[in-house]
């Protein structure tokens, strides 16, 4: 199964992908974000913008999502902000057309909660511009029905978040048994793996 975590930048969709890893057995995160970043790394600085605009982008993600369903015996999860209806179709919806089994959920909050998510996991450095620019039209598009299932995030812990995400997916997660300590540790050194400089 891929089960795709949607939601605005800065929401916790890479927590909460990485609290489903540790908590699902043969479960693997298949990132797409790293095939941007590798298109990124090929262009001059002057033409990198929205890697999600290359077509390059959307045919490697649902290629590399393709081949990983067909071989890998897991639960594929990929953290990744998606608004744009075509961009879905082509990766998302193309991979069910294949018969691939696809779990879409789109983690919500309120545009000042994410700011300060965004705020929060740069660990003190200088908040993500691109990503504080993108919060409110993204809260917007993401309303739509085409990214059901939606959970309100406001209130919730990221292992709440897994679990909710477990029982919509039907995932079984090993339980959390981590205190507040060991669950503020595990975040950081995810946060601290994904700070991008530059």
């Amino acid at each position: 199964m891929l089960l795709w975590i949607n939601g605005p930048f800065g929401v916790g969709k890479t927590q909460t992908a990485f609290e489903i890893h540790r908590r699902a057995p043969g479960s693997i995160i298949c990132d797409p974000e790293q095939v941007g970043f590798g298109l990124h790394r090929m262009m001059p600085r002057s033409l990198r913008g929205d890697f999600q605009e290359l077509r390059a982008w959307r045919q490697g993600v649902y290629e590399v999502l393709d081949l990983t369903l067909a071989e890998h015996d897991g639960p594929v999860i990929a953290p990744m902000t998606l608004v744009n209806s075509y961009y879905f179709d082509q990766i998302i919806g193309r991979l069910r057309d294949r018969g691939r089994e696809v779990c879409h959920v789109t983690l919500m909050a309120e545009p000042e909660t994410v700011r300060g998510r965004i705020g929060r996991r740069g660990l003190g450095l200088k908040a993500d511009p691109f990503a504080v620019s993108r919060v409110d039209s993204s809260l917007e598009e993401l309303q739509r029905d085409e990214f059901a299932t939606h959970i309100d995030t406001e209130a919730l812990s990221i292992p709440q978040t897994a679990d909710r995400i477990g029982e919509i997916a039907g995932l079984t997660l090993e339980p959390n048994t981590d205190g507040p300590i060991r669950n503020a540790i595990n975040q950081g050194l995810t946060t601290a793996r994904h700070i991008r400089l530059g």
